[in-house]
């Protein structure tokens, strides 16, 4: 019977939906079957969000993953215990908890990198919160990049059987098209196939998307294809890379969802991010891989509006905690 990994969920904005979708997934008793799940957050927000959720579950407070119960019913919990209650308000900002999510993310990416979790699942964090608290990065990909000393890693979405890489991400799409040169196709080519390897993807098979409508037609609707994805797809084949396409954008993610690809590279933003979330919005998990270490991601944010009102769903932190728990044990931390 294969190992269960220790996966640390950092708790998020306590002002967001982070702690009660978190209390909701780790009151399924599925999440217990495949890994040994420990937060890293503030006890007592972490008690407001089960009373909140109305789960029947304790929290047991450990000052290091070695000494988890990991049982389904109890929590096991390493308290920071770095949030004023008597200030706290959900929905809101506050640079009190910028301050604390940054401080749980950071916690858990020093057990990540000392050996002591084998993965993290994050929970969403707030811009406003972190800006309000001094914090010197806008998301989870930012820190993740200075705590790692880490340039550039690499996004990918996974749904159902669907993998989805970025070839650029948050461009306008006049200037992402700039960035889709031959040269960056082929780099990226070579990523997404070593990313896949470190997640111990053994069939590689990478199509990516076109462009323009039916992928150009040879040139007759543009010319991207012709000149720069076409050439970049030919060279990372010269590699050795099981590379197809450009596929039609129409067609290329429904096939990949039914198996004819293993990952299909984005050439853009939206291409991709629609594509998985028309599959299945909420069960839309984003790794980021060229890390030391596995981690996933749910793919929304801190939803202040319903905050602290048991309305949000769990489903996607589920997915977090689960796909964490599928890839940990074949996760390599050495590039190839």
């Amino acid at each position: 019977m294969m190992k269960k990994a220790i996966v640390a969920i950092p708790m998020g904005d306590p002002a967001g939906i982070g702690p009660e979708i978190t209390a909701k997934a780790l009151a399924n008793t599925e999440i217990y079957d495949m890994c040994k799940p420990i937060v890293i957050g503030d006890a007592k927000i972490f008690a407001k969000a089960i009373e909140i959720v109305n789960k029947n579950i304790k929290i047991n407070v450990i000052e290091e993953p070695t000494k988890g119960i990991y049982e389904a019913g109890t929590v096991d919990l390493i308290d920071l215990d770095n949030v004023n209650v008597e200030a706290f308000q959900y929905g809101k900002v506050q640079a009190q908890c910028g301050k604390a999510a940054y401080e749980y993310i950071k916690t858990a990416v020093n057990l990540a990198t000392s050996g002591a979790v084998e993965a993290l699942a994050t929970t969403p964090i707030n811009k406003e919160s972190l800006k309000a608290a001094n914090v010197p990065f806008i998301g989870h990909t930012e820190m993740l990049e200075s705590l790692t000393d880490t340039k550039d890693p690499l996004t990918m979405f996974q749904v159902n059987k669907l993998r989805i890489f970025f070839l650029t991400r948050h461009l306008s799409l006049k200037d992402a098209i700039s960035q889709m040169t031959q040269e960056r196709v082929h780099d990226y080519l070579n990523r997404c196939d070593q990313a896949l390897r470190r997640l111990g993807v053994d069939s590689r098979k990478l199509a990516v998307a076109g462009l323009n409508p039916h992928s150009g037609e040879g040139g007759l609707f543009g010319y991207e294809e012709v000149e720069e994805i076409g050439p970049g797809i030919e060279k990372a084949k010269a590699d050795g890379i099981d590379a197809h396409g450009p596929v039609p954008a129409d067609s290329v993610f429904h096939q990949a969802l039914n198996g004819k690809y293993d990952a299909v590279l984005s050439l853009y933003h939206d291409q991709g991010h629609i594509a998985a979330k028309m599959a299945d919005f909420h069960k839309t998990i984003s790794i980021t891989n060229g890390l030391p270490f596995l981690r996933t991601s749910v793919d929304h944010g801190t939803a202040f509006d319903i905050a602290g009102e048991n309305i949000a769903s769990s489903v996607s932190m589920e997915e977090c905690i689960k796909l964490a728990a599928h890839y940990a044990p074949k996760f390599t931390k050495d590039t190839m």
